[in-house]
């Protein structure tokens, strides 16, 4: 008898080939056009590249012609990811690798590009079609990723993270930064006014982990305490003890100078007209009876010669 895994495993082939048959039931209704093998800047109708390669003419981009080289994989099909896997199609990518375990629903309709009639259908194509947070998966990711370019055997240009939770962006990081695949996260905020982009190149570029920080650990640790049950103990308020009564603050300014120090150091304070104060004054010069050198005509060079004698 067949076991749990085995018949998940015949339904999603059975599923895949029925997309297979859609498409090939579609290919055949409507003929799709033939590769357009080089890319012209002729604006006519026929050519689906022509506005396009005006970034060329206008100096933003150098050769347009190279997007059909790169191979970019985009993991998770979601709001973020269905609009930026169908913007690279229009685009002209070389090849597209897309990584999703979820299956459309009807409440995708209204951000996704997917129809009513692929309720109930995986995502993406069967060889892609996991769950990249496990073991097993996740070495086949890594494969992906490295072997999966426009040319086979070569890694791809770009990973762009378009996933909805912590986990996949973990493993979307520890692959990228074993392999030193240069990738991108992305998220949305949980009322959709406000989003992220984070670039990261391996070795070069702040890790994922310092955005897990700043960006998840807030909202994280918000949530954790509103699902904490609430307690309704009274806590006793405890007096404030004030310190210093002399000021709001409690500040104490204390000298490091004795008051015997401050009156050496000061002189006498001359009688002055009111409204003007002193900011210092000057001490009065001790009148020692110290040794003093009396003054002479001698040149430096004789004393010196004085000095060898003695």
């Amino acid at each position: 008898m067949a076991t749990v895994e085995e018949l998940k495993l015949r339904i999603r082939e059975l599923e895949n080939e029925l997309i297979k048959s859609k498409q090939k039931q579609s290919d055949a209704e409507h003929h799709l056009r033939p590769k357009i093998v080089k890319m012209s800047a002729e604006v006519v109708d026929s050519n689906p590249y022509s506005r396009l390669m005006a970034l060329k003419r206008m100096g933003i981009v150098q050769d347009y012609e190279k997007i059909r080289s790169y191979a970019v994989a985009v993991v998770g099909v979601g709001g973020v990811g269905s609009v930026t896997a169908e913007m690279l199609t229009r685009c002209g990518i070389g090849k597209l690798l897309l990584f999703d375990y979820d299956k459309v629903e009807l409440a995708n309709m209204n951000r996704l590009f997917f129809q009513p009639h692929q309720a109930g259908l995986s995502k993406v194509e069967a060889t892609h079609n996991y769950n990249i947070t496990t073991i097993d998966n996740f070495t086949h990711f890594m494969d992906r990723i490295s072997h999966g370019g426009l040319e086979e055997g070569k890694p791809v240009d770009l990973v762009l993270s378009c996933v909805d939770n912590f986990e996949a962006r973990m493993a979307i990081n520890t692959a990228c930064n074993e392999l030193g695949q240069i990738w991108m996260e992305s998220g949305v905020s949980e009322n959709a006014v406000s989003g992220h982009i984070q670039l990261i190149i391996p070795g070069e570029t702040a890790l994922l982990i310092l955005t897990v920080y700043l960006l998840f650990l807030p909202y994280l640790l918000q949530r954790k305490a509103a699902e904490r049950p609430k307690q309704e103990a009274v806590q006793e308020e405890e007096e404030e003890v004030v310190v210093h009564e002399d000021n709001e603050w409690g500040i104490e300014l204390v000298s490091e100078v004795s008051e015997a120090e401050l009156q050496d150091a000061s002189g006498p304070v001359p009688d002055l007209p009111e409204g003007i104060t002193v900011a210092y004054t000057i001490p009065e010069k001790d009148g020692g009876s110290g040794e003093t050198v009396e003054e002479t005509d001698q040149s430096l060079e004789e004393l010196m010669a004085q000095m060898k004698k003695m």
